[in-house]
């Protein structure tokens, strides 16, 4: 039983260093704080399971006034206590589900994204221990769930949902839906969330996923760079014209 479980911790370890490795090559750092818009963060954690790299997330809770019932990751808008994004994603974690920040090993912060409320959002991926028990704070979040991260490059349930861009233009979204059997239960992923979601596993994995991306794959790190600013600047572009 010991040398079983030996050899799990290697096999944990080892996957944690690989993953660590990669992420720290597309760490942005704060290279995108000083834009003008509105801060908010969220917390992508990372665990080992089963010898595979999972993700938690969040259900939001129904009494929320805006996205009731959706899955996000945990997080939020940005407080004047906050020293970065990544204060913001471990404090806003700690209101949600109960982790405390010191059981968060936080590894890089991704490039940005920006919300239907023109937030710039930034994912901070961190490890945390496969053993913690989330406690959902009910005001907020009504389930906690953690899935495969392979899953948002090779899914089971997959579709594109057309969207309009804050700034106008028509788009469309990865949506992921996910069987959880142990729980008997279906989660739908899209929007900004599965979009993070996939940027996760195409840096960590650094294979084609199954279904179209507007990626440059083999220059991944400039290629969302730039799908970034080419959003910010059609949004600050709408802003000036409403002026």
């Amino acid at each position: 039983m010991a040398a079983a479980e030996r050899e799990d911790e290697l096999e944990r370890k080892s996957i944690t260093e690989k993953a660590r490795l990669r992420l720290r090559e597309f760490d942005v750092g704060d290279k995108f704080s000083h834009l003008p818009l509105p801060k908010a963060s969220v917390l992508l954690p990372l665990m080992v399971r089963e010898g595979q790299l999972h993700l938690l997330l969040t259900v939001r809770s129904m009494q929320l006034r805006r996205s009731p019932g959706e899955v996000c990751f945990p997080g939020g808008k940005s407080e004047a206590t906050d020293k970065d994004e990544i204060d913001t994603a471990l404090r806003e974690a700690k209101e949600e589900v109960g982790l405390q920040p010191d059981k968060v090993e936080v590894i890089c912060r991704l490039v940005p994204g920006i919300d239907k409320m023109n937030h710039l959002v930034t994912p901070v991926v961190g490890f945390i221990e496969d053993t913690f028990q989330a406690i959902p704070n009910p005001d907020e979040v009504s389930d906690v769930f953690v899935m495969p991260l392979e899953y948002f490059v090779k899914p089971l349930n997959y579709k594109t949902l057309p969207y309009k861009t804050s700034s106008g233009y028509l788009s469309w979204m990865h949506c992921f839906t996910y069987d959880d059997h142990k729980h008997k239960m279906s989660f739908k992923i899209w929007g900004l969330t599965a979009h993070f979601a996939v940027l996760l596993a195409l840096v960590i994995f650094g294979k084609r996923p199954t279904f179209e991306v507007d990626y440059d794959l083999d220059n991944l790190m400039s290629s969302s760079e730039n799908k970034f600013m080419d959003l910010y600047a059609s949004l600050y572009e709408r802003k000036k014209s409403n002026l």
